[in-house]
């Protein structure tokens, strides 16, 4: 499985040797306190902690290590190395390293029992400890789990928890981890979480997770009481209601004899900190914080000088967003006159923001980067959209935790949010973060497969949009307002699934649609010949644009049409070829030739694809609407596997009878050229777009704040 992108990397990084074993560190941010978070049972590693990582490290200095067994971390022989006491050994070893005098300690499951060990026995390096789903024998624990106490033994049956075997786990570990992570993660819609698990567990081995898990069994049996009672610093434990791993009453005890506070997770199994990292999130914040005696914000900021505010957050996949976001918010302003607005945004999207003279709010800067993401999962003009956001999951929950520290210390009348999935998302997953009315906005509806995805991605397609239906089914007052960007026709015959709606029909029940925004009015680029004068282009010359949007995955196309410039400049003679580069390709990067013209980010694009003779593009909605709109001819190419583009787009500019679709696969430099002469200047008979858009969505949005 294709390595994720981090939402944050480390600041430093290392082992630590402790007779011969070694053990990897992470650190990350800087100040007080510092926040050390334990491994667990060795079937997985300290990703494990990636929703917790960047949110953390925001507020307080993060140490993480591999525990033995796992990650980068040794893998030693013997259930003798795998003793709770060698794992305490070696987070205190990795204290000393990271000079670390004292920490606030989390441990999720066995790292709970070691972080009690360190908190009874080493209370001068323990400020606090936070127990997530604790595994530290207190009480029996569930009756289905009986016959894991038969580890060593092999068994006549490998049927459910007898999976949990040393002899089933060496015969076939796949088939094991398969098992557990559906016990660990039963919640609903957990598909992703359960890849992690695997993926992170098979970098471990049978002999090490059947060692350290023997070492686990053994150190509980012989566990005292007086370990927990002299535990004296303050306790945090987190616990789901659903866990099939460990009893909830054994949190509610380790609360009891520990004297500290129980948290209860709603609708969560054994890892909460990784299926429902919000609320857990915000617990350890305050947990951490109490620790130090560090005051907490006053929740309640007041309007100043009486106006009203609005936090918009607009997706910085591709520049669209940010264009038809910013006639919106112009629009809302109008028919609010009280309104100010802030935005929570990204590169690309921060550039035409600024451009355009609005608030980019501070905390935009914290936010982790989306595009970067995009960028690095795309391949030659190939980018598997769906499976890239699942990946992005990370990213997503850091991005989310910013907006919650934002709208928990600054009070806003308004939010809209532009595809701005994850707060979408963890809004309907927790209703009770919403504190202002809520407008939601997209052009597209629904996750498609792809052909070659087979079974397996027409089920997760499926199952993510069989959550968004539970979510809006079952939380209808978290969306105040959800806009199609587009017209009914615009949305695809298809449906989100076997067994489930068709997709128009599901929109049409659920979204409100404000036709099509393009940000600007074609009318008023007024006479193409004036127009032309204006931007520098010459009577005698026929212009193309050559765009690929705000993202960096399109350079595989620019090289290619520049490849084919010198055949189209040879059947064009007049031809002038303008290649925009974007704000995050370098032009320096690309082939140059006599006569062609590359440059970077070009603010006012649209006025050049309003004077233009011919655009070639990418497959985005945006470039493509832009020119429907002008009535320009124009060639797109979809990118390979990218499902928006290849379904939603290409049935919407089929509506409109616009542009010439073309594979970048099958097409060589050769057969570009011959495009470019067949289609520059070409008469057009597009359907009219409407130019409405913008004040019908303002005027909807702008219905929650009168």
């Amino acid at each position: 499985m294709k390595e994720q992108t981090r939402a944050r990397y480390p600041d430093r990084s290392g082992h630590v040797e402790r007779y011969g074993v070694r053990t990897a560190y992470e650190v990350y941010g800087r100040g007080e306190p510092t926040v050390l978070l334990l491994p667990t049972w060795s079937v997985i590693h300290s990703r494990q902690w990636k929703a917790q990582i960047p949110y953390l490290a925001r507020h307080a200095r993060v140490v993480t290590f591999d525990g033995r067994g796992n990650g980068e971390s040794d893998r030693p022989a013997g259930v003798a190395a795998y003793l709770d006491e060698e794992y305490v050994r070696d987070a205190l070893a990795v204290m000393d390293e990271t000079k670390t005098e004292a920490v606030v300690v989390v441990g999720f499951s066995c790292g709970a029992a070691w972080g009690v060990q360190m908190a009874a026995d080493h209370p001068d390096r323990v400020r606090a400890l936070a127990a997530i789903a604790p595994s530290v024998g207190l009480g029996p624990g569930h009756p289905e789990r009986e016959i894991t106490g038969r580890f060593e033994e092999e068994l006549d049956s490998d049927e459910g928890w007898a999976k949990h075997n040393r002899h089933y786990m060496s015969r076939d570990l796949e088939g094991f981890l398969d098992f557990f992570s559906g016990e660990l993660f039963n919640e609903p819609h957990s598909t992703k979480h359960k890849e992690d698990f695997v993926e992170w567990a098979l970098e471990s081995d049978a002999q090490a997770l059947s060692d350290s898990y023997a070492a686990r069994g053994l150190c509980q049996r012989q566990g005292s009481h007086d370990l927990f009672t002299r535990v004296r610093c303050p306790v945090l434990v987190v616990h789901g209601d659903r866990d099939k791993l460990r009893p909830h009453a054994e949190a509610v005890a380790l609360a009891e004899v520990t004297g500290g506070r129980l948290v209860t997770v709603a609708d969560s199994g054994h890892a909460p900190h990784l299926r429902k990292p919000v609320p857990v999130n915000a617990e350890l914040r305050e947990f951490v914080e109490q620790s130090v005696d560090r005051p907490a914000p006053d929740p309640t900021v007041h309007r100043s000088n009486g106006r009203r505010r609005a936090l918009f957050m607009s997706s910085p996949i591709g520049l669209g967003h940010a264009r038809r976001d910013v006639a919106i918010a112009r629009e809302l302003r109008r028919l609010v006159p009280d309104l100010d607005v802030d935005w929570l945004a990204q590169d690309p999207v921060t550039r035409v923001l600024e451009r355009e003279g609005e608030r980019v709010h501070p905390m935009s800067s914290r936010l982790a980067n989306e595009s970067g993401h995009m960028e690095s999962e795309s391949a030659e003009h190939d980018l598997h959209c769906f499976q890239s956001w699942r990946r992005m999951d990370e990213i997503l929950c850091a991005n989310y935790m910013v907006f919650h520290d934002l709208v928990r210390d600054h009070h806003y009348d308004l939010w809209v949010g532009d595809e701005a999935w994850e707060i979408d998302y963890y809004l309907h997953e927790h209703p009770s973060e919403k504190r202002a009315p809520y407008a939601w906005l997209t052009d597209f509806v629904g996750w498609l497969p792809m052909e070659d995805g087979g079974a397996h991605e027409q089920f997760l397609t499926s199952d993510y949009n069989a959550e968004m239906i539970e979510h809006v089914a079952g939380h209808p007052e978290v969306r105040d307002r959800a806009l199609f960007v587009g017209d009914p026709e615009d949305v695809v015959p298809d449906r989100l699934g076997p067994d489930l709606p068709l997709i128009r029909d599901w929109t049409e029940q659920n979204f409100d649609f404000s036709g099509y925004i393009t940000g600007f009015d074609p009318l008023a680029n007024g006479d193409r010949e004036r127009l032309r004068a204006e931007l520098g282009y010459g009577p005698d010359e026929r212009v193309c644009i050559v765009s690929v949007g705000g993202s960096g995955v399109g350079e595989a196309l620019l090289r290619k049409v520049i490849a084919a410039y010198p055949a189209a400049r040879e059947a064009v003679p007049d031809l002038r070829m303008v290649v925009v580069a974007g704000p995050r390709i370098d032009p320096a990067s690309l082939p140059v030739a006599d006569g062609l013209q590359i440059t970077r980010y070009v603010h006012d694009l649209y006025k050049h694809l309003a004077a233009c003779d011919l655009a070639v593009v990418q497959g985005g909605l945006t470039t493509g609407m832009e020119l429907t709109a002008n009535k320009r001819p124009f060639i797109y190419f979809p990118l390979a596997h990218h499902f928006e583009q290849n379904f939603h787009v290409r049935h919407r500019f089929e509506r409109y009878q616009a542009g010439r679709r073309m594979s970048f696969a099958e097409s060589e430099p050769a057969d570009i050229a011959a495009a470019i002469a067949e289609e520059i200047g070409r008469e057009v008979d597009y359907r009219d777009v409407d130019m409405s858009g913008a004040r019908r969505a303002a005027q909807r949005i702008a219905e929650l704040v009168s």
